[in-house]
C-alpha cells in the first residue's frame, strides 16, 4: 500500500506537543500526534505507580506454590491448561513473541506502528495488565527515540489482538526482529537500542500476552481515517460547488428549508449548508438564476448533501465507537480492580472492524458521486455549452478523457474495497480462535480507500475549476475562486493538452496539504 506518513493536516508543521500518558488514557489528537507528528510521550508518576502497584499483585500470583492463573504461570490459548514451571515461565514470554512475530508482505506505515505502540502503552499504562514499569517505559523510549519496529501487512485476523503486528513490535524492545531509524533506514536493532540508551527488556511472567493482546492496530488505522474523512468531505463539499458552477447548475435545492425540516439528518444539514455558503455571490449562479429554463439538476449534483451528509453521520458513529475503544484497556487476562487476573474476550475487534468497514462503504460512495459529476462536465451533452473533455480544440486534443479513466479506475477499485471484511472468518489456533474479526484487513483496505478518495475528488477538482474557468466571462464565486487560484499556482488553466498525471499528482497535494480548503476557508469560515 502506499504509505501515507505526512499528515493532511496544514497544522502538520507546528512544533507537535508533549503527550502525557496516564492511568486515564489518551483522546484522538493526542494519537495522530504522536503516530503524524512525532509528539514525544512522558508518563504520568501517578500511573507508573499504578502499574508497580499491580505488578507487585502479579508477582504475589506467579509464586512458587500459588494456584496455576492463566498467561501468569500457565500456556496461552489451546495451552491455557499446561501449567509452566517458574524457570521455563521467562523463555515461555520470549517464545511466544518470536513465534507471533510471524507477519508477512509489504511493510506497514511508519505512522500505523507509531499509532500502534502508543495504543498497546496506553493500556500497559491503565494498570489493568500487571507488566512492570520498565517494559511501558521502553515503549515509550521507542516512540521517542524514533526507533520504529517493522510491521508487515498480514499477519492479523484482528482477534485476541492484532497479534502478529504488535509481536514485531515486542520483538524489538527484546533487542531481537528489524526496526527502522528516524531517518528510516534499517539497522540492526541492538545498535539502534544502544544508540537511544534503552536496555532490552528481559520479559517476565505475564509481559509478552500483555504486549501482543490489544486492537491497538486497528484503532489506530480507524482514527488516522477518521480525521483524513473528516477533511475529504468538507472538500468533497468545495469541488461539488465548482462543479456546480461550471455546469451552471442550480443552489436553490441547498436552502437550508429543504433540508433539517424536512429530513433532519444532521450531516445532510450540513453539508447542504456548506455548498451553499461555497455558492454565495457566484454571477455563475446568478445567470444561471436569471435565465429561468431549468427546473432542476442531475442527481449527482441535487442528491450531493444527501450523500456526502451520510458520510458525515457514519463517520460520527465511527468516532463514537473509537472514543469508546480509546477507554478501553484490553488485554487477556486482565487484572481487574480487585486483584483477580481473569480471561475475556475484550482483544474481540468485531467493533471497530465493522466501522472500519462502513467507511469503506461510504468513501466509495463519496467518490462514486464525484465521478458521476466530472463525467458530466466532459460530455458536450449534458455540460451545458462546455466544450467535449473540456478540450482546447476538440478533435485535436482529448483534454481531460482519460483523466476521467483514472478517475473510473480509482472507484471501481474502492467498490471492490467496501466489501466488507468483518463477515469473514477463518477460525485458528486449534479452533480455540473459532471466529474471527479480520479488522486488521478492513483497515488497512480503509487506507486505500481513504488514499483514492483523496485522488478522485482531486480529478473533480482539476476538472471543475477548468468548467469554471470556460464560462468566462462569467465568475465563480469568491469561495470557488480562492480554491482555483491554489490551484493555478502550480497547474495551467485551459489551453492545449499537456502530461496530465502530474497535474493530477499537484491538485492531490493540494488536497492533502491543506491548502485548498484553508483558502476557501478564508472567504466561508469553517466548513461544517
Amino acid at each position: 500500500m502506499t504509505s501515507t506518513n505526512a499528515s493532511p493536516n496544514p497544522s502538520a508543521a507546528s512544533e507537535p506537543p508533549v503527550v502525557t500518558l496516564g492511568t486515564a488514557g489518551l483522546t484522538a489528537g493526542h494519537v495522530l500526534a504522536v503516530a503524524r507528528r512525532g509528539a514525544r510521550v512522558d508518563l504520568d508518576p501517578a500511573a507508573r505507580d499504578e502499574v508497580a502497584r499491580v505488578r507487585a499483585h502479579v508477582d504475589a500470583l506467579a509464586a512458587p506454590g500459588h494456584a496455576p492463573v492463566y498467561g501468569v504461570s500457565t500456556g496461552f490459548g489451546a495451552l491455557a491448561d499446561t501449567a509452566i514451571d517458574p524457570g521455563m515461565r521467562g523463555a515461555l514470554q520470549r517464545s511466544l513473541i518470536r513465534s507471533h512475530a510471524a507477519g508477512a508482505g509489504p511493510e506497514v506505515e511508519t505512522e500505523v506502528v507509531r499509532a500502534l505502540m502508543l495504543l498497546r502503552a496506553r493500556t500497559l499504562a491503565s494498570g489493568r495488565t500487571g507488566v512492570r514499569p520498565v517494559v511501558l517505559e521502553t515503549m515509550l523510549a521507542l516512540l521517542n527515540a524514533h526507533i520504529t519496529p517493522i510491521v508487515h501487512e498480514y499477519g492479523s485476523l484482528g482477534c485476541s489482538g492484532d497479534l502478529a503486528p504488535l509481536s514485531h513490535c515486542a520483538l524489538v524492545l527484546m533487542g531481537e526482529g528489524r526496526a527502522r531509524d528516524r531517518a528510516g533506514e534499517e539497522r540492526p536493532v541492538r545498535e539502534l537500542l544502544a544508540e537511544a540508551g534503552i536496555e532490552p527488556i528481559e520479559l517476565a511472567e505475564k509481559e509478552g500476552l500483555a504486549l501482543v493482546n490489544g486492537t491497538d492496530g486497528m484503532l489506530g488505522m480507524l482514527l488516522m481515517a477518521i480525521a483524513d474523512l473528516d477533511e475529504l468531505v468538507r472538500i468533497a463539499d468545495v469541488t461539488c460547488s465548482l462543479t456546480v458552477q461550471g455546469l451552471r447548475g442550480r443552489d436553490s435545492v441547498f436552502r437550508p428549508e429543504l433540508h433539517t425540516p424536512l429530513r433532519p439528518h444532521p450531516g445532510q444539514a450540513a453539508s447542504a449548508a456548506n455548498i451553499l455558503d461555497l455558492l454565495q455571490g457566484s454571477p455563475i449562479i446568478a445567470d444561471v438564476a436569471a435565465e429561468g429554463s431549468r427546473v432542476q439538476d442531475a442527481y449527482s449534483l441535487r442528491c450531493a448533501p444527501q450523500v456526502a451528509g451520510g458520510v458525515r453521520d457514519t463517520l460520527d458513529h465511527a468516532r463514537t465507537v473509537a472514543e469508546r475503544e480509546l477507554a478501553a484497556s484490553i488485554d487477556n487476562p486482565v487484572v481487574l480492580e480487585d486483584g483477580t487476573v481473569t480471561s475475556n474476550g475484550n482483544f474481540h475487534g468485531a467493533p471497530v472492524a465493522y466501522v472500519l468497514d462502513f467507511l469503506a462503504v461510504v468513501a466509495a460512495d463519496l467518490a462514486s458521486i464525484a465521478e458521476r459529476r466530472t463525467d458530466r462536465m466532459l460530455d458536450k451533452a449534458r455540460s451545458h455549452g462546455l466544450p467535449p473533455f473540456l478540450a482546447d480544440d476538440p478533435g485535436v486534443d482529448s483534454g481531460f478523457m482519460i483523466a476521467q479513466y483514472t478517475q473510473a479506475a480509482l472507484v471501481s477499485e474502492m467498490k471492490r474495497l467496501a466489501m466488507p471484511a468483518s463477515v469473514d472468518s477463518i477460525p485458528s489456533s486449534a479452533m480455540q480462535e473459532d471466529h474471527v474479526s479480520m479488522g486488521w484487513h478492513a483497515a488497512r483496505k480503509l487506507r486505500t480507500a481513504v488514499e483514492n478518495l483523496r485522488r478522485v475528488l482531486a480529478i473533480e477538482l482539476l476538472t471543475a475549476a477548468r468548467a469554471c474557468d470556460l464560462r468566462a466571462p462569467l465568475a465563480p464565486s469568491a469561495a470557488g475562486a480562492a480554491a482555483i487560484a491554489v490551484l493555478r499556482g502550480t497547474v495551467d488553466g485551459p489551453g492545449p493538452d499537456t502530461f496530465l498525471a502530474p497535474d493530477i499528482a499537484e491538485a492531490e497535494s493540494r488536497l492533502a496539504d491543506g491548502s485548498v480548503l484553508e483558502a476557501v476557508q478564508s472567504v466561508t469560515g469553517q466548513l461544517r
